[in-house]
């Protein structure tokens, strides 16, 4: 098959990313762009060894048709490949020969907070003209990677993959090694973006409710049913389609800096053993992932080693990786990344040879936020609706929530009954008894309510916020009145789609921890305003916030309460830290991506001193203001 013949038909944007992939094919050349032939496997440049010199820049690019400038290290988008090996001390001299400050972070890297590249924090950034020389011992493995954390940098270019070589040998075997780098790429000016998502948090939103939907839903569960629907969201000021907050109207998504069209393609022998690396290199976008026809041995997450994993399809949020190992038999697969909200994806090609491809296939039905979205979980589970997938099947509104009404509110506005005692969260009601959640084993405590053997842990909130305090705050327009676990959950638009999909409740560290229980715990909201467009950790913003200590050394608990209706990829630097899922061996991670109305928490160390930053890795929620400082000392 063709690859114009492999662009799904449906795809309103088809024909444009078509005409991308070609367009940047034809200017390539002129261009003087480091890949000599693209769609081939050698996608960025490797650079490998204890020293590297990395120079910034800006650098001339066509991926819609549309001249523009990059922001790239050694003329390279996505950046170069770094190779480097456990226990060695490497070198890395940055120059600066862009007009204004850069940085490099070292993601989910653990390192000397010196080392760490947020200006402002750790540094002062690199200034024009200036070398800056960053050392550090490589004390872990695995798969990671580097961005700029100056201004919007990321988002235009500059961000690159960074793998540790190992020194024991791996627990898994494979033939061949790939870098799979997904990304977005705008033709807008990142702060056009920012302004236009001030004005209207909604702006790049083309899947909204319709006139059309609402007939659709209104034959479907009954006009009055339909009408109540639209009121409650009304009421709420709140929209069930919000999934991402950029889209696919300006963005096109990215495999190692090439469009769908232009089709990276990774080669292989038949009997090859091929892992992939997974990087979500993206400012604002979460991706599914799925190669039909071939299923995924996940051995990785986030640069630590699991216990192997097989799955048909995974979510990766911003920030994330995760290593797979497959055994292609066939003699084309597509490597098929839907973004989140279905408004696009990004596309490549594993193939015994050039030219070949597979067909892609169409993309899923477009998710709906639901009451569990709310921070409803269980209250939603005990008013009849734990039959919603979250995926809108018929192009149209979600008719299963019609007629449900806000817990303490009904459709009038006026107070409800408060629930009896013998259906308040958290009591036993036969099959959803607390202590027998998915991903749990009977008897276990909640995943985040393990307690030591002397007894409950501290456990205070970062700002010392109680919820009901949030209610009415101009940067808070929604509070979860009752969170749930969602680890087990895949994730709206994934749970029962037919397809095995990897949950965070499937991950399980390969090696035991000893690193104990933790001795405190701080509680954060994650909340927002859509109207308008702001973000933070309980109701402030950064310049709001003071930092939050932690003694050295000290074994802490973050718990994490999701407040707003969107996903939160979460990040801690300088610290791997452990996921309370319920499993024997806690994985670690550095990202976690936290879902709407979801609590959560991790564990972690705090076995190295300084200012780290802790933030949302939707690049433009943390320039808005969900960012934090914890200074460990």
């Amino acid at each position: 098959m063709t690859d114009a013949a492999a662009v799904p038909p449906q795809f309103s944007l088809g024909r444009r990313r078509f005409v991308q992939g070609l367009t940047l094919a034809a200017s390539a050349a002129a261009l003087g762009w480091p890949f000599r032939a693209l769609g081939r496997a050698m996608g960025p440049q490797v650079l490998s060894g204890k020293n590297f010199d990395i120079t910034v820049g800006e650098m001339p690019v066509n991926i819609t048709g549309r001249p523009r400038i990059a922001t790239v290290a050694n003329n390279s988008l996505p950046s170069p490949i770094l190779r480097m090996r456990e226990g060695d001390n490497v070198t890395i001299n940055v120059t600066n020969r862009l007009r204004e400050p850069t940085s490099i972070h070292w993601h989910g890297i653990k390192l000397p907070n010196a080392m760490d590249g947020v200006p402002g924090l750790t540094f002062k950034g690199i200034m024009p003209g200036e070398t800056f020389t960053y050392r550090f011992p490589i004390i872990q493995s695995g798969t990671y990677w580097y961005h700029s954390h100056s201004g919007m940098q990321e988002q235009t270019g500059f961000y690159g993959p960074l793998i540790f070589e190992p020194l024991k040998r791996e627990p898994y075997t494979y033939d061949r090694d790939y870098v799979v780098m997904l990304s977005d790429w705008t033709d807008e000016d990142p702060m056009a973006i920012v302004a236009n998502l001030k004005q209207q948090g909604a702006y790049y939103n083309y899947g909204q409710r319709t006139l059309g939907t609402f007939i659709a839903d209104a034959q479907r569960a009954g006009l009055g049913p339909t009408i109540k629907d639209r009121l409650m969201w009304g009421r709420m000021r709140m929209s069930p389609t919000d999934i991402m907050d950029v889209t696919g109207a300006t963005y096109t998504f990215l495999i190692n800096g090439l469009p769908p069209a232009a089709n990276w393609t990774g080669l292989f022998n038949r009997g090859e053993r091929i892992r992939l690396r997974f990087i979500n290199g993206s400012s604002m976008s979460t991706f599914d992932v799925r190669i039909p026809g071939l299923m995924m041995k996940v051995v990785q997450a986030d640069g630590t080693d699991i216990q192997p994993v097989d799955v048909e399809e995974f979510r990766i949020a911003v920030a994330e990786t995760y290593d797979v190992i497959v055994a292609p038999e066939a003699d084309a697969y597509t490597i098929f990344a839907q973004a989140e909200d279905r408004s696009g994806y990004a596309r490549a090609t594993l193939a015994l040879r050039e030219g070949q491809a597979a067909a892609i296939p169409p993309m899923d039905p477009r998710p709906m936020r639901t009451m569990t979205d709310m921070g409803m979980g269980n209250m939603a589970g005990m008013s009849g609706m734990n039959g919603m997938s979250g995926m809108d099947m018929s192009g149209s509104a979600h008719g299963e929530m019609s007629g449900m009404s806000m817990p303490g509110m009904n459709m009038s506005g006026s107070p409800a009954p408060a629930p009896s005692a013998t259906s308040m969260p958290g009591m036993d009601m036969g099959d959803h008894r607390m202590t027998e959640m998915p991903g749990m084993k009977p008897g276990q405590s909640m995943p985040g309510m393990a307690m030591p053997e002397n007894g409950p842990i501290p456990t205070t909130n970062a700002d010392g916020v109680d919820p009901t305090t949030l209610e009415g705050k101009p940067s808070v327009d929604n509070v979860a009145m009752d969170p749930k676990n969602r680890l087990a959950e895949a994730g709206d638009g994934l749970d029962g789609n037919g397809r095995k999909v990897l949950t965070y409740a499937d991950l399980e560290a390969l090696e035991v921890s000893h690193d104990g229980p933790p001795t405190r715990e701080i509680e954060f909201h994650l909340t927002g305003n859509m109207e308008r467009w702001t973000w933070g950790f309980d109701g402030k913003r950064f310049s709001e916030a003071g930092p939050i200590p932690v003694t050295l050394n000290e074994r802490v608990r973050f718990t994490l309460i999701n407040d707003t209706m969107m996903e939160h990829p979460i990040h801690l630097h300088g610290f791997l830290f452990q996921i309370e899922n319920g499993k024997a061996n806690a994985p670690f991670k550095h990202t976690i991506n936290v879902k709407p109305g979801e609590k959560m928490s991790f564990i972690f160390t705090a076995d190295e001193p300084g200012y780290w930053a802790f933030h949302c890795h939707l690049l433009y929620h943390m320039e808005m203001g969900m960012f934090r400082t914890v200074v460990v000392s």
